[in-house]
């Protein structure tokens, strides 16, 4: 990930070697700064970033954009302000220069890098489990944007491992509240949040704990059918399980077995027969 990153800078510093754009107009000075010519601030701000002044960069590739709006120039710069603010951890900045390179230049060679580093931002500010996790949707989110829009870029693979990660977490945190619920006797609560890790999250670690959470939440209640077939879909597709021995346990202690119910919505959810 981060040989992609300076890959894709030092592409991007090259630039300032080849062939120099045209200097701005001077017909309609906006301000005395205006003679400043786009491509010496554009060099400043690579020159910034090769001695590792981000910061310093950051305020030239600004400086670019804001005196040569939509020009060459302010192109390139607005997908170096992306960088360095990424760089040193400007995630809010980098998010919103990020996302107004892909509304100015969907089309760009760097759109995918921009999309990229929009979702390695929302990534890197994954809270711990037990916060809010809208920062990990919108992670998930951007990174699945990443994937289906720029499917054969270099950033893909890695996209779908972090979506991977991202999905995890969200499934935890269901996990969490659940358990809370659980704990507190506030079944339905309870069900409907081990319903989502299921439903939503089924390839995540977290399905087995939920389905054996589910065979609990259901015995409680007295749905016995759907505490069975809970156990039964956990033995199928998990037999080694630690939570499987549980439920089973859990069953055994009214004489039941694990039995699987083909219309039960948990059946559904896996689209296994347990025989």
């Amino acid at each position: 990930m981060r040989q992609s990153i300076v890959r894709s800078a030092a592409i991007l510093g090259v630039l300032a070697g080849v062939a120099i754009l045209g200097g701005c107009s001077s017909d309609e000075p906006l301000a005395p700064f205006v003679d400043t010519p786009a491509e010496v601030n554009y060099n400043a701000g690579i020159a910034y970033l090769q001695q590792g002044d981000y910061k310093g960069a950051t305020k030239k590739f600004e400086e670019v954009d804001q005196q040569h709006p939509y020009s060459e120039w302010a192109r390139k710069s607005l997908i170096m302000t992306t960088y360095t603010n990424y760089t040193r951890g400007d995630f809010t900045s980098a998010i919103t220069s990020g996302k107004r390179y892909l509304a100015l230049y969907p089309g760009s060679e760097d759109a995918a890098y921009a999309q990229w580093m929009i979702a390695q931002s929302y990534f890197n500010q994954i809270p711990d489990v037990t916060r809010d996790q809208k920062q990990t949707q919108q992670a998930l989110d951007s990174m699945s944007e990443l994937v289906q829009r720029y499917p054969d870029s270099p950033y893909a693979a890695e996209g779908k491992k972090r979506m991977d990660i991202a999905r995890d977490q969200l499934a935890g945190k269901e996990m969490e509240v659940g358990r809370y619920y659980l704990n507190r006797n506030q079944y339905i609560g309870a069900i409907n949040r081990f319903k989502t890790v299921i439903t939503q999250y089924q390839t995540t670690r977290h399905v087995e704990e939920a389905l054996e959470r589910l065979t609990e939440a259901y015995f409680a209640l007295g749905v016995v059918d759907e505490a069975q077939t809970a156990a039964a879909v956990l033995g199928h597709n998990y037999p080694d399980s630690r939570w499987y021995k549980d439920a089973y346990t859990l069953l055994q202690t009214k004489g039941l077995e694990p039995r699987e119910n083909g219309q039960s919505w948990i059946s559904k959810a896996f689209k296994a027969i347990v025989l």
